[in-house]
């Protein structure tokens, strides 16, 4: 920026990456408390488990946490019951135009969301490929197939194909719900 005189400011901007993926996770909060208040269903964001190793303790009420550690590696993100069925589903957001990258989704949570599948429950992804402003739900199963032939990521093509484009609104604003009553209940939902 110039000032008279020839007096030069330099603004410095910074990137802060602490909040990537929140607009999707903050997007299925208020859907869930939506879901919760009006007695539709009941969904939940799983507490990360963490092991706490120091504690400073200036005051009781000043208490802070110095170092921690994940107890186990964390299954999925969300969990809860819906019409009796459980669901089990983990979040992700992408940059990319036309992919979802494999690398994003760890095989322990695949795995996990497969055992759900097997024992009877609902699981999915939601996927929100953020610069397209598109997001979807992927059933647990349809993963599973695409993993019989591609290991590096899901093309958007395939999400189009054969996921549920999750229609926005302002509440719920991300209606995963509508699609698990279509699917499972049949409840309406045009595709």
């Amino acid at each position: 920026m110039r000032y008279p005189n020839g007096v030069k400011k330099e603004i410095k901007t910074y990137t802060n990456y602490g909040n990537r993926g929140m607009g999707l996770e903050n997007d299925i909060g208020i859907s869930n408390e939506y879901y919760l208040s009006n007695d539709i269903a009941i969904i939940h964001k799983k507490p990360t488990p963490i092991t706490i190793a120091k504690v400073d303790y200036p005051s009781r009420l000043e208490a802070v946490i110095k170092e921690g550690y994940f107890k186990t590696p964390s299954t999925t993100d969300y969990n809860g019951i819906y019409k009796g069925k459980y669901i089990d589903f983990e979040a992700k957001e992408t940059k990319s135009k036309t992919s979802f990258p494999l690398n994003n989704i760890h095989s322990h949570q695949i795995k996990h969301l497969e055992k759900i599948h097997k024992h009877g429950g609902i699981g999915f992804l939601i996927v929100r490929f953020s610069m397209l402003n598109k997001t979807f739900l992927l059933l647990v199963e349809d993963l599973l197939e695409h993993l019989k032939n591609e290991k590096k990521s899901i093309s958007l093509k395939y999400f189009e194909d054969r996921g549920y484009l999750i229609k926005e609104k302002y509440l719920p604003r991300v209606d995963y719900i509508e699609i698990i009553d279509k699917i499972y209940f049949g409840g309406s939902y045009e595709k």
